[in-house]
């Protein structure tokens, strides 16, 4: 049963937000286009990966039954229109096998998002895994009169395709006539009609390994095919949800839509949505500059950029305290002050189960669950979702101290609340630490105790105040009691 909420969200093809109503009532079908795999996963792709997971995580919290589909370009990813691809090149430079390139790097992106607690797509297509339907729908278009061979190539004809009241640039708000004035001249655009064509299928040079057989000849398919063919095939011809890298808005996603509907004579999806990019210390992430990192090295702290490596669930944290669609810098201070932030909101959801209810309850737990479920159907907000969830430390650290109460049922229902957006949507978990490890650590923390103790007996301030300081400064707390010092991180 889905939950009541009133759902809106950002559409990319109208520019505004709309209420969300699923073409069929309790059912949504999502595509995400997935990685090229040709080097590892970098941390845009994770970001956007991330934001899609979360906003797949809410949907499934209202209740409907999600089928998420998110495929691995593992041919056909173009440069530059070119005749080789990404993965053709780079498994020419390393002198192997392409499928060796695909294997190794999809392994890695499986790798990389589980530490970052992605859940799974339901279904997992590839680019190779689909070639007949890549062929079948070009020869549709070609029949239809919006594609055409050239030179054992074949490409989408967008002018044809506007002329039949197509609309090529409706997504990205591009004049097809400024398109085709400024576009530069390309390899192979000696063979397309109008310099903004793009290749449905390519003629297969003589030293392009990657090849199969077609109606006009040896060749692989283009990029932007595979998606129109795969979310298609496994979410229907209407769908709901397409999501991507804001990169992907043009021409990808553009293409996309043009394929499909020149194919099947309708929009082929509700709602676009896109995630935004990472920046690196205010400035884009590229390679070229040396202005990048990957996953693993911020996490193992092995880069130039960061003072430490930082967890799996600090840096989710992190990419969660701002909207999906807006731009978000990495920096060292920033992601050091979402560590103590993270650190502060799971102490406090581990705090709940040892709370004792009372008769009576000092806080309205309906009207906070209520605030949460409106960022949320603001478009996925959990910026706003962030700051509610600090209000509710807040409180929570009072119902431990006493100064606030909840009586049973309330307090069920707010560690049910907690689970609920912490754990569930926001994707947050306990950070793994071994039960021999945490011994060690606490009769560490234990001896600087009795260390403070005793030099508050001796009227020694300074040392008493310099070890309370210094384990502020590392994120953990001492608290002075009737009862003695106990701390908490």
């Amino acid at each position: 049963m889905v939950k009541q909420h009133q759902l809106k969200v950002y559409n990319s093809l109208s520019g505004q937000k709309e209420k969300f109503v699923p073409i069929n009532k309790e059912f949504v079908g999502m595509y995400v286009c997935g990685p090229t795999v040709y080097s590892h996963v970098h941390l845009g792709n994770v970001r956007t990966f991330m934001s899609f997971d979360m906003i797949y995580r809410y949907l499934l919290l209202l209740g409907y039954k999600v089928r998420y589909v998110r495929n691995i370009t593992d041919v056909g990813h173009l440069l530059d229109d070119s005749d080789e691809d990404k993965i053709a090149k780079k498994a020419r430079l390393e002198k192997v096998e392409p499928m060796e390139i695909v294997q190794k790097y999809t392994v890695d992106f499986h790798d990389v998002l589980r530490k970052f607690n992605n859940h799974p797509p339901n279904v997992e297509p590839t680019a190779t895994g689909h070639i007949v339907e890549q062929i079948v729908i070009t020869k549709e278009l070609i029949e239809k009169g919006l594609a055409y061979e050239s030179n054992g190539s074949v490409y989408f004809d967008v002018k044809k395709y506007n002329e039949k009241g197509g609309n090529y640039g409706e997504l990205s708000n591009r004049n097809i006539e400024d398109l085709m004035a400024n576009t530069r001249t390309l390899d192979g655009q000696d063979e397309k009609r109008n310099p903004q064509d793009f290749a449905l299928w390519k003629k297969a040079l003589p030293d392009h390994i990657m090849r199969w057989p077609s109606p006009w000849g040896e060749g692989f398919p283009g990029w932007h095919l595979e998606c129109t063919v795969m979310s298609t095939k496994y979410l229907g011809e209407q769908f709901d949800i397409h999501g991507g890298g804001m990169d992907l808005k043009f021409p990808h996603h553009e293409c996309e839509i043009a394929q499909a509907k020149g194919a099947y004579g309708q929009e082929p999806v509700k709602y676009w949505l896109h995630a935004n990019m990472l920046t690196l210390n205010g400035q884009k992430m590229s390679k070229s500059t040396g202005n990048t990192i990957l996953p693993e090295e911020l996490l193992s702290g092995n880069n130039s950029f960061f003072d430490k490596g930082f967890s799996p669930m600090v840096i989710r944290f992190f990419m969660m305290q701002a909207h999906y669609r807006s731009i978000l810098d990495f920096s060292n201070e920033a992601i050091l002050a979402s560590e103590k932030g993270y650190t502060r909101l799971m102490e406090a959801y581990k705090t709940i189960p040892s709370i004792e209810p009372n008769a009576t309850s000092t806080f309205d737990v309906k009207a906070f669950e209520t605030k949460l479920y409106e960022a949320m159907d603001d478009d996925f907000n959990t910026p706003i979702l962030i700051a509610h969830l600090f209000d509710a430390v807040k409180i929570i650290n009072s119902l431990k101290e006493g100064t606030e109460t909840l009586n049973t049922e309330d307090l069920a229902l707010l560690q049910k609340i907690m689970n609920d957006f912490v754990v569930k949507v926001l994707g947050l978990k306990e950070e793994e630490t071994s039960s021999d490890s945490t011994h060690k650590l606490d009769g560490v923390l234990q001896m600087l105790i009795e260390m403070r103790n005793q030099a508050r007996v001796d009227k020694n301030w300074t040392l008493s105040d310099q070890i309370r300081d210094e384990l502020s400064s590392l994120g953990i707390q001492l608290k002075d009691s009737k009862d003695g010092t106990t701390y908490q991180f």
